[in-house]
C-alpha cells in the first residue's frame, strides 16, 4: 500500500469519527462554519501551496453565478471550470509545480460542486419563471430543490469536508436540507453507518492480497512480454480489474460513510430518494414533515441519496449497462443531468458524455481510450439481450452467465488501459494481446446479428407452415 494510500485511509476515517460531533450541534451557522473550516483544514493539510488552485476556481464561479445572467452561467461555469481544470493538470508547462495526487482528487470534487451549482441556478431561474402556470404539486417541487446561494454559502458548500477529498458528489440543494432540516436528528447514522461498512474489512483483505500476488507494475515489465504467454497476459486483466474494484470499492464506501455518519443525505423513504438528486416524490408531505419535529420523529429514513457504489451490482449484474449503473452512481447522476440530457438526441450524446468524464478523470490517454471504449461495447450487448429476450430455463441461465462475462471481461479490458494511463504503455499492452477486446467485440457483433438473422427467419418459416 502507497503512502497516499495511508494518507487518504487516515482522513476518512478521521471524517467519519468526527461526523458525530457535527450531529450534536443543532445551530445553523454553527455547523456550516465548522464543517467549511474543517474542510479547508483537509485542503491545507494535503495540499499546502496548492491550495490556491480550489480557492481560486470557487472564487471566480462565485462571481461567474452571482454575477452573470441565470439563463447562461452554467454554460460559462461548465467550459471555465473545464479550462481551469486542464490547466491544473497542465500546470508544470507554465513553471508551476505540478500539485500532490489528493490535490487533484479536491480540484475534481470542486469541479463537479461548482459547476453543479451553476445548472442548480440556472434550473431555480428557469422554473421561477413558468412558477404561475404550475400547479400545488409543482410549486412544492420548486420549493424543495430551488437554491440561492450567497457569496460566503458558496464557499461553505464548496469546502465542506463532506466529499472534499473523496466524495460523493451531492447537490447544493442536498447540502441546505442538512444544514436546515432536522432529519439528520432522526436518521438512523450509526446503524446506516455500520452497516455500509461490513465489508470494508473483507475488501481490503482482498486488495492487499491480490496486488501482493499481482502486481500493476509486472504489466509493464519487460519480463512480461518476453516471457508470458499471449493468454496469460490476457488473463492478467482479470486479477488487475479485480484489485482496481476491491481498492475503489473501500474508498467509495468509506466516503459514503462519512455522509451517513454526519447524517448528510437523509430523506424520509416515502420521497424515494435517488443517487444525487434525492427526494423524487411526495414534495408537499416533505414540507411539512421538514417544518415538524414529532412528524419527522416519525418517518422511516434512508441514505440512497449519497449512494456511490455498490459492489454487489458491479460484480454480479449481468449486463454491461446494469454494471454501470451501479459504478459511481452520483457522479454519474452528474453527468446525466448536466451533460447527457442537456444535448441533442442523436447516436453522439453517449460518446460526448464520456468524453467529459474522461476530461474530468485526467489528462492522460489512458482514460479517453478506456472511458470512450464504452459505447462500442453497449451495441453488442444489445444484440445478444434480444437473443437472450426469448429464451427460458437453463438456456436463458446460459445467456446471462454469457453476458456476464462479456460484461466482466469488457470491463477488465477497459481498466488496465485506465490504470496504465500513459499511450506508450497502453498501446504496448493492447498489442501484446492483439487488441483482443476490440477484435472480439466485432466477432460478436456480427456473429449476434447473424443468430438474430436465423431466428427471424426460422419464425417466419413456421408462421407460414
Amino acid at each position: 500500500m502507497e503512502w497516499d494510500d495511508i494518507v487518504y485511509l487516515l482522513l476518512l476515517f478521521l471524517s467519519i469519527g468526527i461526523g458525530h460531533v457535527f450531529r450534536q450541534r443543532e445551530d445553523k451557522d454553527s455547523r456550516k462554519w465548522l464543517s467549511s473550516g474543517l474542510g479547508f483544514l483537509l485542503v491545507l493539510i494535503v495540499s499546502g501551496r496548492h491550495s490556491l488552485h480550489p480557492i481560486i476556481c470557487t472564487l471566480i464561479n462565485a462571481f461567474i453565478i452571482l454575477g452573470t445572467d441565470r439563463r447562461k452561467c452554467h454554460i460559462v461555469s461548465f467550459f471555465f471550470t473545464f479550462a481551469y481544470l486542464f490547466f491544473f493538470r497542465m500546470t508544470e508547462y507554465f513553471g508551476i509545480p505540478y500539485p500532490p495526487a489528493h490535490t487533484n482528487l479536491i480540484q475534481m470534487m470542486v469541479t463537479l460542486k461548482v459547476v453543479g451549482l451553476a445548472f442548480e441556478v440556472h434550473n431555480t431561474a428557469a422554473a421561477e419563471r413558468k412558477k404561475g402556470q404550475d400547479c400545488n404539486a409543482a410549486i412544492a417541487e420548486l420549493e424543495t430543490t430551488e437554491v440561492h446561494p450567497s457569496f460566503l454559502d458558496i464557499f461553505h458548500y464548496t469546502f465542506c469536508y463532506i466529499g472534499i477529498m473523496t466524495g460523493p458528489y451531492y447537490t447544493y440543494r442536498t447540502y441546505h436540507d442538512w444544514l436546515t432540516y432536522p432529519f439528520m436528528s432522526y436518521a438512523p447514522c450509526k446503524d446506516a453507518t455500520i452497516q455500509k461498512m461490513k465489508y470494508v474489512p473483507m475488501f481490503a483483505i482482498f486488495f492487499l492480497i491480490a496486488s501482493a500476488v499481482f502486481p500493476l507494475q509486472y504489466a509493464v515489465s519487460e519480463e512480461f512480454y518476453s516471457e508470458r504467454s499471449l493468454f496469460y497476459r490476457i488473463w492478467y486483466i482479470t486479477p488487475t480489474f479485480f484489485i482496481f474494484r476491491m481498492r475503489l470499492y473501500v474508498g467509495m464506501v468509506l466516503s459514503e460513510c462519512v455522509c451517513t455518519m454526519a447524517g448528510l443525505g437523509a430523506y424520509p423513504e416515502f420521497t424515494e430518494p435517488s443517487a444525487g438528486h434525492g427526494p423524487t416524490k411526495e414534495f408537499t408531505k416533505l414540507i411539512e414533515i421538514a417544518s415538524n419535529h414529532l412528524l419527522a420523529k416519525k418517518e422511516k429514513y434512508n441514505f440512497e441519496t449519497i449512494h456511490n457504489i455498490d459492489p454487489y451490482g458491479s460484480d454480479f449484474v449481468p449486463t454491461f449497462r446494469g454494471g454501470m449503473k451501479c459504478w459511481n452512481m452520483c457522479i454519474q447522476y452528474w453527468l446525466a443531468v448536466n451533460v447527457y440530457k442537456r444535448l441533442p438526441r442523436n447516436q453522439f450524446r453517449a460518446l460526448i458524455t464520456m468524453t467529459v468524464s474522461a476530461i474530468w478523470h485526467g489528462v492522460y490517454l489512458g482514460y479517453y481510450l478506456c472511458l470512450m471504449s464504452a459505447p462500442m461495447y453497449l451495441p453488442v450487448e444489445d444484440v445478444y439481450v434480444k437473443i437472450r429476450k426469448d429464451t427460458t430455463g437453463w438456456e436463458a441461465k446460459a445467456w446471462d452467465f454469457f453476458l456476464w462475462f462479456f460484461k466482466m471481461q469488457a470491463f477488465s479490458y477497459m481498466a488496465i488501459v485506465f490504470l496504465l494511463l500513459r499511450i506508450d504503455l497502453t498501446i504496448k499492452f493492447w498489442s501484446s494481446i492483439y487488441f483482443a477486446g476490440h477484435v472480439v467485440a466485432i466477432i460478436l457483433f456480427v456473429l449476434g446479428k447473424f443468430i438474430l438473422k436465423s431466428r427471424k427467419k426460422n419464425k417466419h418459416v413456421s408462421k407460414t407452415e
